[in-house]
Formats: C-alpha cells, structure tokens, sequence
C-alpha cells in the first residue's frame, strides 16, 4: 500500500523515468478489479492523456500525482501499483489500465485489495487528495513539537496511540505500515491511549516519527513494497509481516501480531508495555 515513503519515492521515479515522453495510447482493464476506483468513466481517459506530454511528478501523503501538459493529471493512491516497462518488456497479461508512450516503454496498473486511478483536467473534488497535497509534511520543518502538540490538544476523545497517529488522515501519508516502526522505537504500544502519555513520551514519540520516516524516504520506502521500477524498497522493517516471526532485536522476546482497528499490528510486549 502507498504511504507517505513509498508515494515520495514513486513520484521522484516517475519524473525521472517519464518526463518529457509522450502518451501514445491508453488500454482499459484486461481483469477488472471491483475496488479499483475510477473518477468519472475510465473509457474516456483515453481523450485525455493520448498525445500528452509528462512534465512532472510528485508523492504526498497516500497519493502520487502526474502532471501532463494541457493540465492534466493522472492520480492514484493506497493499493495501486504503477509499474515501469522499458521498451521490449513483456506486457503483464492482467492490468486496470496500461499507458504506452513514444520511446516503446509502458506503464502498467494493477490493484493490491483496494485503490483509485483519477485522471481529469484542471482540479478534482476529492477529500483525501485534497488533504494529502494540502498538508504539512512530516518531514518539513514546519511540522515540529509544537505542531504535533497542537494535534493532541485538538483531540477530544482518548484514543490509542494507533488511532491517533494513523486513522483519519490526521497526517497524511502515515498509515498502519509505517506506524509499526515508529511505536516500536517510541517503545509505545500502539493500544496505549494518547492522554495516558507524559511530555517525555510525547517528545520521544515526535523524534521517533520523524526519524523513522526520514529512514524509510531515504531508502527508497521499505521493503515490504514495491516501486515503480518493481524493486522492494531498502528500508528493513523492523515490524512487518515478514519479521514478526523473529525475535524482537532489542530483547531478544517474542514479537506479537493481532488484529486491531481494521489491520494486524506488531509489538514487543517487553520493550511496548500497554
């Protein structure tokens, strides 16, 4: 799924693959996947990105956006995979929709459980896109200790730790992936309720978010994902469901996996106490 290392990641990629290339041509779904989202009827995409030229590309948040000329965009966000062909690749036989372009490479997309392809001229009404490109980046500046107290005190409810920091589009781009890493060096159960946390805790909360997201930027998103030139990203997960297996690397104890709040989460029960 497309959080906020993988979206960045993806939109350097495509910029530095795409633009200055051509659309030639636009094929619709060889297997239509029931949760993958359209805007408007895809049949039509075709009139908007035939002949148009890539200028640019950017991740934010959950979604990677493409600029083409003429002001169009193409979108997508959460499960969607955009993939890479260089001229001469095989076409993968099962795709949502594959654009080909005028130097014979191709992109392809595909859906993993659930996600959207926008393409539209000018604007589009959607909340979560809207959030995503007009939020302040984790990574920013801007986004500092007295950003992220501001978020507690405008909270009412006293919720979990994962609540707080990965439903509601609170901070766009940090979903239950990255969250795992980020209690984990925090030392934070991700069932622990927010009011329940000292300054401390918060403070070592807000460094471990930042730092843990700047790791996984920095190589490329992680491991458990894939970009848009299909390699998995050189982040090591330290939480994931290819390490949970494992003991836990700070105690040696054994990792714990479980169901909560519409996804599996992972903690050490020594090193995360609830």
């Amino acid at each position: 799924m497309i959080e906020l290392p993988e979206a960045i990641t993806i939109g350097r990629q495509v910029e530095q693959t795409l633009a200055g290339r051509k659309v030639t041509n636009v094929y619709g779904a060889t297997h239509l996947h029931k949760f993958t989202f359209f805007n408007g009827n895809p049949d039509e995409y075709r009139d908007l990105l035939a002949g148009r030229e890539v200028k640019s590309a950017t991740g934010k948040g959950i979604f990677v956006d493409v600029s083409l000329d003429e002001d169009v965009f193409l979108s997508i966000f959460d499960g969607i995979n955009m993939r890479y062909g260089r001229p001469g690749d095989p076409v993968p036989p099962k795709y949502q929709m594959l654009l080909t372009f005028d130097d014979e490479s191709f992109v392809s997309f595909t859906t993993s459980m659930y996600g959207g392809i926008y393409v539209f001229r000018h604007t589009l009404d959607n909340k979560y896109r809207t959030l995503s490109l007009n939020s302040v980046s984790p990574l920013s500046e801007q986004f500092d200790e007295a950003c992220f107290e501001q978020m507690f005190a405008a909270e009412k409810k006293n919720i979990s730790a994962k609540a707080f920091l990965a439903t509601e589009q609170r901070i766009p781009g940090l979903g239950n992936g990255v969250l795992q890493d980020i209690l984990f060096h925090a030392k934070l159960h991700p069932k622990r309720k927010i009011f329940s946390l000292s300054d401390p805790e918060k403070a070592t909360l807000f460094q471990s978010l930042k730092n843990t997201l700047q790791a996984m930027v920095d190589g490329g998103g992680r491991d458990t994902e894939t970009d848009f030139l299909g390699d998995k990203g050189r982040y090591r997960s330290v939480l994931s469901k290819n390490t949970y297996t494992s003991p836990c690397p700070c105690c040696g104890g054994i990792i714990t996996k479980e169901a909560y709040m519409g996804g599996s989460v992972y903690y050490c029960p020594e090193c995360q106490p609830l």
